[in-house]
C-alpha cells in the first residue's frame, strides 16, 4: 500500500503537501510521492502558494535544505501556463522599488512579525512568473517616473520629464508636443466599456497615476498654478484638468490617492487643515463639477467618509486624503490613521470596478517608496513597501486569478544599498553585526549600518562621522548615511523586477523592456 502524507489526506494538492511536509518536519518525503500524479496541480491556472509557509521556523540541517530545495522544484514544475482571456487587470507599482528595497523589505516584514526574516515569504514573493526589467528612458541611462510609468501604461518609451507622449515631444512646449500624445491602456479599456481606477499614495495627479490619463510636455504641470504663462496661452491644460475632463467612456470609476489643492481653488479652504487652502489660479472648483457631472457618485476626504462608501449603491468614487501627497504608511498608523490604508483603498477599489460585466483595469502605486528614499530614510521606505504587500494580499485574497492578471512592478530603481557582512537575524536597520556577535568597524574605529544610500541628504560633510553605534538606527526618522552629499537621493538605473500571476502572466521571463509590459497586459486582455 502506498504511504499518503497527512498533507494530502487532508485535502492539500501533492505539491505543496510536498512542501509543507518537507519544511517543517525536514523529512526525506520527496521521493516517496514525487511521481504521484497530481492532476488538480496540473490543471489549476493560479500560482500555488510558495514552498516555505509564513513563519516557518529557519531549515537547521542539510537535509532539510536538500528537501525543501526538492519540494519547490515539485511545486515549479507542477506550475502551467494560463492563455486564458483577462477580464481584468491589476498592475502594482512600488514606486522606487529596487532589487535591495524588495530584500531589506522582505526581511524587515519577517523581523517585524517575529519570525526568521531572511526565510520569509513576503506577499510579492508568492507571484510565480517574474522578469527583470530594463528601466532606462528614452534620453536618460536613469529615469524619471514620468517616462518609466508612460512605457508601463502606453507602451512607448519617451523622455524624462514628459508624460503620456511620445519620444518626439519638446520637454515644456505643449504645442510642439501635442502631435505626439500616446493612447494608454486606460484609455482603451475605457473607450471599450471596461471600469477604470487609479490608486496611490502619492499626489493623484503625480508622475505614475497621471500617466494612465495625462498628455503633458512637463510632469510638474499638476496644476495650472505651476504651469508657465506661454504654456497657458498655447492652451495647455493641467494634470488635475485633464482627469476631472477625461474623454474616455464615461471617466474613471475610482481615483484614490493625495493632491486635493490642485482641484480647489485658491479661496478655497481645505476642509481638514486650517488656515490652508486650494492652489488653482482659475478659480475652477473641479471637485464640485466631477460631483456635479457624477450625482450618484461620491467625493471623500478622510478614512471616516470613505469607510462610509458603500461601494454597490455607488456609481464612482472621489477620495483625495491629503492636499499634497499622502502619508507614509508609518506616519499614518502612528496619527491614528486618518487615512484609508493601500489595501483598504485597493479592497473598495475592486469592489467598485468588478461591478462592470466586461472588467476593469486598476493601478495600484505605493508612491511613498520613493518619497522615503529621496529622504535617505530606509524605514519609511520598507514600512510603505510593506503596505504595498498588504495591498497585493487584500487584492488576491479577493480575486479569481483564473481570469484577473496581476502584475507587481517598480518604475525604477534607487542608490539604497545592503552591505556588510551581518549575521543571520541581525536587525535589517541595525549596524553590522558578524556571525561571531562582534559588532563590524570601519578604518575610522566606528560602527556602520546595513542599509545605506550612495548619495542624498544623509550623507557626511564633516569629520569626524557619527558613529552608528551609539545612534538608534532602528528609530523612524533615522537617516542612514551616505557617500554623496545631495539635497535629495537620487533614483538609479538598474533593472528592476516584475511579477505576476493570472492569464499570460507566464510571458514575465527573462529580462524585458519596460514597454513590453504594456503589450502583455494588452494581450491578456485581448486589446487590439
Amino acid at each position: 500500500m502506498r504511504k499518503v502524507s497527512p498533507f494530502v489526506s487532508a485535502g492539500l494538492p501533492v505539491s505543496l503537501a510536498l512542501a509543507l511536509a518537507s519544511c517543517l518536519i525536514g523529512a526525506p518525503v520527496v521521493a516517496q510521492y514525487a511521481a504521484t500524479p497530481d492532476p488538480a496541480a496540473a490543471a489549476a491556472a493560479a500560482p500555488l502558494p510558495p514552498a516555505r509557509p509564513i513563519g516557518t521556523p529557519p531549515l537547521t540541517t542539510s537535509e532539510g535544505y536538500l528537501n525543501a530545495g526538492a519540494a519547490e522544484l515539485v511545486r515549479l514544475e507542477a506550475d502551467t501556463p494560463n492563455n486564458r482571456k483577462a477580464r481584468n487587470v491589476i498592475i502594482f507599482i512600488g514606486d522606487g522599488m529596487s532589487v535591495t528595497t524588495l530584500t531589506a523589505a522582505r526581511i524587515f516584514e519577517g523581523q517585524q512579525k517575529g519570525v526568521d526574516g531572511e526565510s520569509y515569504v513576503a506577499q510579492m514573493d508568492r507571484l510565480p512568473h517574474t522578469a527583470l526589467v530594463k528601466t532606462y528612458s528614452h534620453d536618460g541611462q536613469v529615469p524619471d517616473s514620468a517616462p518609466t510609468a508612460t512605457a508601463i501604461v502606453s507602451g512607448v518609451k519617451t523622455l524624462n520629464g514628459v508624460l503620456g507622449v511620445g519620444p518626439q515631444a519638446v520637454e515644456d512646449n505643449c504645442k510642439a508636443t501635442e502631435p505626439y500624445k500616446v493612447k494608454s491602456l486606460f484609455e482603451m479599456a475605457e473607450d471599450k466599456g471596461y471600469a477604470t481606477g487609479i490608486v496611490s499614495t502619492a499626489t493623484i495627479t503625480h508622475a505614475t497615476p497621471a500617466s494612465t490619463y495625462a498628455h503633458v510636455a512637463q510632469r510638474d504641470w499638476e496644476v495650472d498654478a505651476n504651469m508657465p504663462a506661454a504654456a497657458k496661452a498655447e492652451g495647455c491644460i493641467d494634470i488635475a484638468r485633464q482627469m476631472v475632463e477625461w474623454p474616455h467612456g464615461n471617466g474613471f470609476e475610482v481615483m484614490l490617492g493625495g493632491g486635493r489643492q490642485h482641484f480647489m481653488p485658491n479661496t478655497a479652504a481645505d476642509p481638514e487643515y486650517a488656515g490652508k487652502k486650494g492652489k488653482r489660479a482659475d478659480g475652477k472648483d473641479l471637485i464640485a463639477n466631477w460631483q456635479a457631472a457624477n450625482p450618484k457618485s461620491a467625493y471623500v476626504w478622510n478614512s471616516e467618509g470613505f469607510a462610509a462608501v458603500d461601494a454597490k449603491k455607488t456609481d464612482k468614487l472621489l477620495g483625495l486624503f491629503e492636499q499634497s501627497h499622502m502619508q507614509f504608511d508609518a506616519d499614518r498608523t502612528a496619527s491614528g490613521s486618518k487615512e484609508p490604508s493601500l489595501a483598504e483603498m485597493t479592497t473598495k477599489a475592486i469592489a467598485m470596478l468588478s461591478k462592470n460585466r466586461k472588467g476593469y483595469v486598476l493601478m495600484v502605486e505605493a508612491g511613498k517608496i520613493d518619497h522615503g528614499h529621496h529622504g535617505g530614510n530606509a524605514y519609511r521606505a520598507l514600512q510603505d513597501t510593506v503596505a504595498l504587500n498588504d495591498a497585493l494580499k487584500a487584492a488576491m485574497d479577493t480575486v479569481d486569478l483564473r481570469d484577473t492578471l496581476i502584475v507587481v512592478t517598480s518604475d525604477h530603481s534607487h542608490t539604497f544599498t545592503m552591505a556588510g557582512y551581518p549575521e543571520r537575524g541581525n536587525p535589517i536597520l541595525g549596524p553590522v553585526v558578524d556571525q561571531k556577535g562582534k559588532s563590524t568597524l570601519a578604518f575610522d574605529g566606528k560602527g556602520y549600518t546595513t542599509l545605506g544610500y550612495i548619495n542624498g541628504p544623509g550623507a557626511v560633510t564633516t569629520l569626524p562621522r557619527t558613529d552608528p553605534l551609539k545612534e538608534d538606527t532602528q528609530a523612524l526618522n533615522y537617516r542612514q548615511q551616505a557617500l554623496i552629499p545631495t539635497g535629495s537621493e537620487t533614483h538609479s538605473g538598474e533593472d528592476v523586477v516584475a511579477r505576476a500571476a493570472g492569464p499570460k502572466a507566464h510571458l514575465f521571463k527573462g529580462t524585458i523592456e519596460q514597454h513590453t509590459i504594456f503589450q502583455i497586459m494588452r494581450a491578456a486582455l485581448g486589446f487590439k
